[in-house]
């Protein structure tokens, strides 16, 4: 632990930016963005969750996609906070501070068949979509056309794996009955 006392910015303080946002403004979207980045974790965590224990006939493209699933995750979630610390926010950043914060909920620890776990992670999904519609909808109505910009190209990739997550959950398959029991 650092040996450093001094609180150089509190985390629930938005400070002004250099990026002339106005500070009240940037007060509404950096609260958003922390909602975002704390329901990016909490996806994430669920995703790599699926990934260490997916098994069965079709374990390894799997066990691939939900990796990149949960690459994508974090790589938004590092645009989101850095955007956070741009407009003079402080990034949530704790494991209980995210969940708390996080407006989607883990599907706890108990592993769950395939179909089960990807429609959670489905739902997981369309739940922060529509949430990351919001805050670019806020963001635009502030006049932050930047953070409505950044969230929208995340949302392009949320959406596209969030489809594909639908594609897995159809019924037609190439595995046969006899191997999935």
């Amino acid at each position: 632990m650092s040996t450093q006392k001094t609180v150089r910015q509190q985390a629930d303080v938005v400070e002004e930016n250099e990026l002339r946002l106005d500070q009240e403004k940037a007060e509404q979207v950096v609260e958003a963005l922390n909602t975002e980045l704390a329901n990016a974790y909490v996806l994430y965590h669920q995703l790599k969750k699926h990934h260490w224990v997916v098994e069965g006939a079709e374990f390894l493209p799997l066990h691939k996609f939900l990796e990149e699933a949960y690459e994508h995750v974090e790589e938004g979630a590092d645009v989101i906070a850095e955007r956070a610390q741009a407009l003079g926010g402080v990034p949530v950043s704790g494991p209980s501070n995210q969940e708390a914060r996080a407006t989607v909920e883990f599907e706890g620890e108990d592993v769950y068949d395939v179909r089960t776990m990807f429609q959670n992670d489905l739902e997981m999904y369309g739940d922060i979509i529509e949430s990351m519609r919001d805050s670019i909808e806020l963001a635009e109505n502030l006049g932050d056309y930047a953070t409505a910009e950044i969230l929208r190209e995340i949302l392009v990739t949320l959406e596209d794996d969030g489809h594909h997550f639908e594609h897995y959950l159809e019924d037609d398959t190439l595995v046969l009955e006899e191997a999935t029991k």
